[in-house]
């Protein structure tokens, strides 16, 4: 085996100089041969020289640790370039030198302004007047409080935190200090009513004010430590530009012996009621409650040192250490688990590693990705709010237990002191939700199938994308009444008059009863860290952002509209009557069975999606006393764009319901039918519809014969002149395959022949046997059956060959692959079984075909259908619920249109096939066979490459369509409206409609042709639909028999194409297939260069002579007059936005 020619020198962090300096600097330690000559030296300057070395060196058997890395790479990862990935991440995310430099500069320079603080004049606790420039960082309430106050210098200064210890990490370059306070500024008894609390405060405010005047501090900020109101901290950054990378963070802490951590037990009270009510009379209820939750922040400041120094020892004892708490800050930043109140930050990940070493769970000599994966893998299997964990080896007798911690706490991690709880500020949610987190992460590791690497770790999951649904509670006061009727006033007290804090657990715990099992996981952001400048008052309770919360629905129980509670003698009876008021009843059921129950209202399986908003906004206005107006529900606010009916607020999932129950009992009827020359052997669907996914769902109507004249020969009905165009009538295509049989023809033109006299006979036989109206025709046959129209094609399984047949002139057999072979393989076998196989993904996932219908209808309104076919498409989304990693499958449109929107815009189309694997029919062999193939025949490839267990190799959705223009233009496009739609889901200051995200920018394009509206059969499905629709003949409802409409008449369509045949050499076109009533047009930039004069080429092009040289260029003028001639009728105006033509 080849070693490397040369080992990487000790200080890997520094960067390699390839100067001639440095050769001669390493020359000990290379084997480099010096420069003959000064001149060479100087113009070589700058290059690297492959490095000689012996072949005994080179050939040099590998040494153990080269053997063990082998080893581990082949054994943990899936591939060598996961490992690579993880190096390279590591490398990113570690501080560089240079940036270490800069931050011992700005901490020295600190720590000298911090020791220079003057001293002041002794003053009451609650006087601040001393204080002239700076506010204290600190909300006072109660106001008054007993105690004296004076400034003097830090006894000492101290670096703590991640920076010492070595896993700091970017982007966020944060460095703690840890200021201590003069033991007599501070007195044991101020723990007491908040008095050591504010006396901290008080203490970071005259840091503040010291260094306000100083030049070598940029900018400076209060904020609150996790969103602990409690703990504020001074954020410091440098001056001049490297202002923005670098944040200083100043902690105000007790000395170490300041008091006995004993003295705060979790259940001992340290805030007396009657000073936080400011009434002497004695509270009923006995002595003060215990005030955990306040004593654990005290505690916090008391122990920074002690965890630096442990979480020391065991760093030195283990080489991976800081690389694993590295990954762990990236995978739980990604998840947005790592900032605000009750996080799961860089802190706690350093612990849970060195419990896991100190417990021997994981041996110290394990690498990073092992300990890594361990940490994942016991997050998933630990529930830390039942059976908590401690690093405390041998406790003092003060100690509490963990069963008084559980008492006290939601979570239970305590630290090496045995007094301290970690996560006391962490709600039960929150750890569920880094549990299943954990889970996924685990789960999808171990699929070779998958990149994890860019799933767990490179993926950010924001709460909007993450969960199904989604709502906020706007207008946080109303949590201070909801403390009031929930009796939470010990608690509120607990955390210092925080009603935010104090109310969440028991919110949570309330939806989470009411929501039962219609949900997986109940989540909630995490309040954030509030900053302000240090010359403001602090941000109050109720200014902070809305709270948010997430669901992860169950589909198995969604649909549900009733919730069905205990018998109406059982002793649960009256419990379950409390949780839903008056809207519980007692309700007979058809097993007999009398019941407690609650009925929901619900009609349609888009208003069933939304139950769970009904529930929340039932319980917050019984329980808490929050009104429906302060809660923001975002679950469905997307589905206006592809309703179908106002009146029922239905989205399509019922009439697409309808019309495969139409499909399958014509389908039986034609397997059926007698007296047909060859049996039918299959009949398959091979329509959007059929699977659940067209735009527009396919709706029974019953036509007024008034509106329409009659064909003289069939008496088909045809719309009058002058009236507005009648209403689309979408054919439903169905494929019948005839047996194979002698009897067929080998020629092309006589197979068509016998399909055509099959239509003929299938219509005669339909209309004697079942009275449907028919028109056959030699390419189809169209049957009208119970308002729906049915395009029937028969197939031969052997004519996609014939076509492929060829005669050689010397008479030879030739098979030569032609496009009209492969347009009806296409319909006749790829489209059949791809709605066969979607069609049962439906069946899986019910809101699948509603996230395809949005996709499809924002490439529609974007003007991309051209370029991104439905079945294309509807492959994409299909990808969302077969490989949904890092998250689970979609079970609402939005989220699915969500990730949607990410897929598109950020996968990796250059580089990377997207592999659908359908019916999970490909296996880890046929991925990398599909990958290999993929790489080595990138060039002659679709810019967008699809494979499918069928399609591995040719990607045959997107052979035509989009190109590396189109696709460039939809990236874009996709990645601006995710950012818009994010920002309009979640940021309640928003008025604006999320149609936005849905109109296109026409700025871009050169002319925009704008059509009349009533001749546009579709425009009352616009995304801005008119506000009064023509009538167009029709009203929904079905029939038996009647008339056979005008099927399949587009005029909008009909205009494309002919647009498309006269000028597609000139320009492309542009237009929203869903009512759009603006065809914009692009000029294509190879058409207006000069060409020399030929009487062939003079389509739509004029003449023009310069200097006695003949050439044509396209006559605009003419073309743009010719858009309005062939349109006529049609065509309310053209308007030319832009002359690129006269340049």
């Amino acid at each position: 085996m080849k070693r490397k020619a040369a080992e990487t020198p000790a200080d890997g962090d520094k960067e390699v100089e390839s100067t001639e300096s440095k050769h001669s600097q390493d020359e000990g330690e290379r084997p480099t041969k010096e420069l003959k000559s000064d001149s060479k030296k100087s113009s070589n300057a700058g290059l690297v020289r492959p490095l000689k070395v012996s072949n005994k060196e080179l050939y040099k058997a590998p040494t153990p640790e080269e053997l063990n890395q082998l080893k581990e790479t082949e054994s943990l990862f899936h591939c060598s370039l996961l490992k690579m990935q993880m190096e390279e991440l590591l490398k990113e995310v570690v501080i560089s030198d240079k940036k270490k430099r800069l931050v011992d500069s700005f901490v020295l320079k600190i720590t000298e302004l911090l020791h220079s603080v003057p001293e002041t004049p002794v003053v009451e606790l609650s006087d601040t007047t001393w204080l002239s420039k700076v506010e204290v960082p600190f909300i006072l309430v109660p106001k008054s409080a007993k105690g004296k106050f004076h400034m003097e210098p830090p006894a000492s200064v101290a670096l703590i935190g991640s920076y010492p210890l070595g896993t700091c990490t970017k982007p966020r370059v944060s460095v703690d200090l840890m200021v201590t306070i003069p033991a007599n500024v501070i007195h044991p008894m101020d723990v007491i009513n908040q008095r050591y609390s504010r006396k901290r405060a008080l203490y970071l405010a005259g840091l503040a004010e010291h260094l306000l005047s100083s030049k070598e501090v940029g900018t400076m900020q209060y904020s609150c430590l996790h969103g602990n109101r409690l703990r504020p901290v001074l954020l410091l950054t440098p001056p001049g530009k490297d202002g923005g990378s670098l944040t200083l963070r100043i902690h105000a802490c007790p000395p170490p012996d300041f008091l006995k951590p004993g003295q705060l037990h979790p259940q001992k009270n340290k805030i007396r009621t009657d000073w936080f009510t400011g009434i002497d009379a004695p509270q009923p209820g006995g002595p003060d409650a215990p005030t955990p939750h306040y004593n654990s922040t005290v505690l916090g400041d008391h122990l920074p040192g002690a965890h630096l120094q442990f979480l020391s020892a065991v760093r030195d004892q283990c080489g991976a250490f800081k690389d694993t708490v590295a990954l762990l800050k990236v995978w739980l930043r990604q998840r947005e688990l790592d900032q605000g109140s009750g996080c799961f930050g860089g802190f706690l990940a350093s612990m849970l590693v060195a419990y896991l070493l100190t417990s021997h769970k994981v041996s110290n000599h394990m690498s990073a990705y092992q300990l890594f994966r361990n940490a994942l893998h016991f997050l998933a299997s630990t529930d830390l709010t039942e059976n908590g964990i401690t690093l405390a080896r041998n406790p003092d007798s003060t100690a509490p237990s963990l069963s008084d911690f559980h008492s006290a706490f939601q979570v239970v991690f305590v630290d090496p002191s045995g007094h301290l709880n970690l996560c006391a500020d962490m709600t039960a949610h929150t750890y569920k939700q880094i549990q299943h987190e954990a889970s996924l992460s685990v789960q999808f590791w171990d699929d070779p199938t998958m990149d994890g690497f860019q799933a767990l770790l490179m993926t950010p999951k924001p709460l909007i994308r993450t969960y199904d649904h989604v709502f906020q509670l706007c207008g946080l006061s109303k949590l201070q009444s909801a403390c009031k009727k929930l009796n939470l006033f010990s608690e509120l007290m607990d955390h210092s008059g925080n009603y935010i804090i104090t109310a969440l657990p028991l919110l949570l715990s309330l939806l989470q009863r009411g929501l039962g099992e219609r949900i997986h996981l109940l989540v909630h952001s995490l309040p954030p860290s509030p900053e302000w400048p240090v010359t403001s008052e602090p941000t109050k309770h109720k200014d902070q952002p809305p709270l948010s919360f997430g669901l992860l629905l169950n589909p198995e129980h969604l649909a549900s509209v009733l919730e069905k509670g205990p018998p109406a003698d059982s002793s649960k009876a009256a419990e379950f009557r409390q949780l839903w008021g008056e809207r519980a009843e007692l309700r007979r059921f058809q097993d007999g069975s009398i019941t407690e129950a609650v009925l929901w209202e619900a009609s349609t399986a888009c208003l069933k999606r939304l139950v769970p908003q009904q529930i929340i906004n039932h319980l917050l206005q019984l329980h808490a006393d929050i009104p429906p107006s302060c809660v923001r529900y975002v679950g469905g606010l997307l589905d206006n764009v592809i309703i179908v009916r106002e009146e029922s607020c239905g989205t399509g999932e019922e009439e697409s319901l309808k019309v495969v129950q139409c499909y399958d009992d014509l389908s039986r009827k034609l397997w059926q039918l007698e007296d047909l020359p060859l049996s039918i052997t299959s009949v398959q669907g091979a329509h959007p519809a059929l699977r659940y996914t067209q735009v527009l769902p396919p709706v029974p109507f019953k036509l007024s014969y008034k509106q329409f004249d009659r064909e003289k020969r069939s008496r088909a009905l045809l719309p009058q002149d002058g009236n507005p165009c009648p209403v689309y009538i979408t054919p439903i295509k169905v494929i019948c395959h005839m047996e194979g049989s002698g009897k067929w023809p080998h020629d092309a033109l006589a197979i068509r022949h016998i399909k055509a006299a099959f239509h003929i006979r299938l219509a005669e036989i339909l209309k004697n046997t079942h009275n449907y109206p028919c028109h056959p025709s030699a390419t189809h046959l169209d049957v009208w059956k119970d308002g729906l129209a049915f395009r029937i094609q028969v197939a031969y399984h052997r004519e996609p060959q014939v076509l492929r047949e060829l005669l050689s002139p010397d008479g030879m057999l030739l098979m030569r692959d032609n496009l009209q072979a492969q347009a009806l393989e296409m319909d006749t076998q790829h489209r059949t079984l791809l709605t066969s196989t979607l069609h049962g993904l439906q069946q899986q996932h019910a809101c699948f075909g509603a996230v395809c219908r949005l996709a499809k209808r924002w490439l529609g309104a974007q003007l991309f259908s051209a370029d991104l076919c439905e079945d294309a498409a509807d492959l994409l989304v299909a990808h969302l619920f077969l490989h949904p990693a890092p998250n689970t499958a979609p079970s609402s449109p939005q989220v699915g249109f969500l990730r949607f929107l990410h897929l598109l815009s950020s996968f990796d189309w250059r580089n990377s096939p997207l592999v659908v694997n359908l019916n999970s029919q490909l296996t880890v062999a046929d991925y990398t066979d599909i990958k290999n193939g993929f790489a080595a025949s990138r060039e002659s490839l679709p810019t967008m490459f699809i494979a499918t267990p069928t399609d591995r190799k040719q990607s045959i959705w997107t052979r035509d369509a989009p190109s590396v223009q189109m696709l460039q233009r939809m990236i874009s496009v996709a990645a601006e409206s995710l950012h818009v739609l994010e920002a309009q889901l979640t940021d309640a200051t928003h008025t604006q409609d999320v149609r936005v995200a849905f109109r296109p920018p026409l700025d871009v394009y050169d002319v925009l042709i704008y059509l009349r509206p009533k001749q546009v059969p579709l425009v009352g499905s616009a995304v801005d639909p008119p506000s009064h629709e023509p009538s167009r003949g029709a009203q929904e409802g079905a029939i038996p028999g009647g008339v056979l409409p005008v099927i399949d008449f587009n005029p909008v369509s009909l205009y494309l194409t002919e647009l498309r045949e006269a000028f597609g050499d000139v320009a492309l076109f542009f237009h929203d297939p869903y009512g759009g009533t603006v065809i914009a047009v692009l000029w294509k930039p190879n058409a207006f260069p000069p060409l020399r004069f030929k009487t062939g080429t003079m389509a739509a092009r004029r003449v023009e002579v310069c200097e006695d040289k003949v050439s044509t260029v396209p006559n605009v003028e003419a073309i743009l007059h010719d858009f309005s001639v062939l349109g006529e009728g049609l065509v309310e105006r053209v308007v030319p936005r832009t002359e690129k033509w006269a340049v």
